[in-house]
């Protein structure tokens, strides 16, 4: 099955679950609150349970950029499967654990696991679909993250007719399972024999050297332009995750139990349409013009930036709703393209690694803004703290288009 011409689009398939599985898993702890809290009362605390929530991001940020270096050393397969099996199993202990620490030394075990997949599954993916196909491959996966965020919603509701260690229970079993069938189905690429010869040929000491890849990417002044871009509208992107519930309830004077859904369902689906076309205008437009991925997520950030001062400012349901749905669809086709983005000026040697720097970078900006953003929560200005990001993002947009020069669809070393 490996060498037929529909095998790419099984990987999509398969790593696809494991997208969803990866955010599912992370995200429904903070919708099981209320259920634990009466055998875990320091969860009362919201200071507490911040702390929860922080040991996950901050270590998740602090392992991206080693997940990506071991990504390009060793198979990415297995590193796929150990990954997705260790985050499962956590998931299950979760539902053994009756003390606050306890949850938090498995929160933060969960951080470094969770790590380790994106950057091996995105660039395995990047591998699988080159030149045509790319962007919408690497699409299809990221509306599994959207998928498993929207289910891992929905942990509150089962273990309000079940318990929440047999959530937990059922969420884990679910994913070592899945670890099992991915040893039958999932493959290594194989690169093409001229390169392996040529990697036959290289130094075993320098092609196994991770000072030579962190070197190659900070020496390519592409490199920082691309991890600006990707940091900045991480900015917005974590703070819709995280705050757009709280900002829908605010600015519409309605419940919680209502602002959490409609916003988390516009977001999702809106993204989704995004990543979708973004992938396709993506895959269409480098084929005429070298420029297509860069322009195609320019339009996708250009489109954040009116929806941020909608969601900032409007008081409606109209102007609330479609501000998200806007700044979903674009959002979408900014996050197809940031892989493809960087194959066209880093090598496939070397991809994991940098992908593993921007996830750090990214992860590290939202767990700033998380932040910032709850005191202006605080303060009753949380749809100014929205609405400042536009002018931000605007100066991301202008580097982009301004800097961003791609001589290749697929960058290879010379």
């Amino acid at each position: 099955m490996k060498e037929s011409k529909y095998y790419p689009w099984v990987v999509v398939a398969l790593l696809w679950i494991v997208a969803l599985l990866n955010y599912m898993d992370r995200q429904m702890l903070a919708t099981m609150r209320p259920s634990m809290e009466t055998d875990i009362p320091e969860l009362l605390s919201g200071e507490n349970f911040g702390r929860l929530m922080a040991i996950f991001l901050w270590i998740y940020a602090l392992m991206s950029p080693i997940s990506g270096i071991i990504a390009d050393k060793m198979n990415r397969k297995w590193l796929i499967v150990g990954s997705l099996f260790v985050w499962s199993a956590v998931t299950y202990a979760m539902g053994y654990a009756n003390s606050y620490n306890q949850l938090y030394w498995l929160r933060a075990i969960m951080g470094v696991s969770e790590a380790l997949y994106i950057p091996a599954g995105l660039s395995l993916i990047a591998d699988y679909h080159q030149k045509k196909t790319r962007s919408l491959a690497i699409g299809i996966h990221m509306t599994g993250l959207y998928m498993g965020s929207a289910i891992g919603g929905f942990g509150a509701t089962i273990a309000a007719s079940f318990s929440w260690h047999t959530t937990f229970h059922y969420f884990g079993l679910i994913g070592i399972v899945y670890a099992i069938v991915l040893v039958f189905l999932l493959k290594e690429f194989k690169h093409p024999e001229s390169e392996i010869k040529t990697a036959l040929t290289t130094p075993k000491k320098e092609r196994e050297s991770v000072l030579k890849g962190l070197s190659v990417l900070f020496t390519n002044m592409s490199f920082w332009i691309i991890l600006f871009y990707f940091a900045i509208p991480s900015l917005p992107g974590w703070a819709t995750k995280n705050w757009l519930p709280t900002l829908f309830s605010q600015n519409l004077n309605i419940p919680m139990e209502q602002a959490g859904p409609l916003a988390t369902i516009t977001i999702s689906v809106s993204a989704f349409i995004g990543v979708i076309f973004g992938g396709i205008l993506s895959d269409r437009w480098v084929q005429k013009n070298i420029k297509g991925r860069v322009y195609t997520s320019a339009i996708g950030l250009g489109l954040t930036i009116p929806a941020l001062l909608l969601l900032g400012f409007g008081h409606s349901l109209f102007n609330v709703v479609g501000a998200a749905l806007c700044f979903g669809i674009g959002y979408g086709m900014f996050d197809a393209n940031n892989m493809p983005i960087l194959c066209q000026f880093v090598s496939s040697k070397y991809r994991a690694t940098a992908y593993g720097i921007l996830n750090m970078v990214g992860v590290g900006c939202g767990a700033l803004v998380t932040s910032l953003l709850g005191k202006y929560s605080d303060s009753g200005t949380l749809g100014s703290g929205f609405a400042l990001m536009a002018g931000i993002v605007l100066v991301a947009l202008i580097v982009q288009i301004s800097f961003l020069r791609p001589t290749a669809n697929d960058y290879v070393d010379v």
